[in-house]
């Protein structure tokens, strides 16, 4: 039999995406509630944060809830709000002592006023951590983002602060709520779906993008490491030809 591949340590993605799919299907095929899903889930993120942080990605992005998921049940969307809250009081600790510092894209005046408050003080007091950045995408549509994004350097024009000549990428970048964080090197979906799903349309444009079948409760280690092989094993050209990347 073949040896199993490894990772090669000097070539981690410094920043992985994950669009967190499977949850209520798997639940069901669990034959439990969707919310078992969820709760299953959470124990997959703190998993692959401890595997991130191990293999040396700096910034993890995991799209925790979009716009669009709002349109679910009542129940359900009440259920995701308490699992959040509970996550974020429970990680606190861990967080500060692992030097991981929270951070958060969306529109997150939208959440509960007890949720966004737990949120909000775990990202002040993890504001100076340097080691890792976790960042969940909360009430988080991706042509939302670029809608608030527009209307901004549009203000700037109106005013008179900014020329139209004067937009180009690196300002857009400027805009958007990722505007400290780099773009994602890595976007992985679970669950057997292969669409972006309104998250990070302008972020990925170049991320190498892998999906799996694999359920978000089952994306465990050893899957997570799986998905940083197969990166490893693409060759990242941005337009180049492959002989002008050797090249380098």
């Amino acid at each position: 039999m073949p040896e199993p591949q490894s990772i090669d340590p000097s070539h981690i993605p410094h920043h992985v995406a994950i669009i967190m799919d499977g949850n209520g299907r798997w639940a069901k095929q669990q034959n439990r509630p969707r919310l078992y899903g969820h709760k299953v889930g959470v124990e997959s993120v703190q998993e692959i944060v401890e595997s991130a942080m191990e293999l040396g990605v700096d910034v993890l992005t995991l799209y925790a809830f979009s716009t669009e998921n709002w349109k679910r049940p009542e129940d359900e969307v009440g259920g995701l709000m308490g699992l959040l809250k509970n996550y974020l009081q429970k990680e606190l600790s861990r967080m500060l002592k692992n030097r991981i510092r929270l951070t958060c894209i969306g529109d997150i005046q939208k959440l509960p006023a007890d949720v966004r408050q737990v949120l909000e003080q775990a990202m002040s007091e993890t504001a100076q951590n340097d080691k890792f950045i976790l960042n969940l995408a909360l009430s988080y549509g991706g042509r939302a983002e670029l809608i608030q994004a527009i209307r901004g350097i549009a203000r700037e024009v109106a005013s008179g602060a900014l020329t139209a000549s004067e937009i180009d990428e690196e300002l857009i970048d400027n805009h958007l709520y990722t505007a400290e964080l780099p773009d994602p090197d890595l976007l992985i979906r679970t669950g057997g779906e292969a669409r972006l799903s309104n998250f990070l349309l302008w972020q990925a444009s170049y991320a190498e993008i892998y999906f799996t079948d694999v359920m978000w409760p089952e994306f465990r280690k050893e899957a997570f490491t799986q998905a940083i092989i197969e990166y490893q094993g693409r060759e990242r050209r941005f337009g180049r030809t492959s002989a002008q990347v050797e090249s380098g």
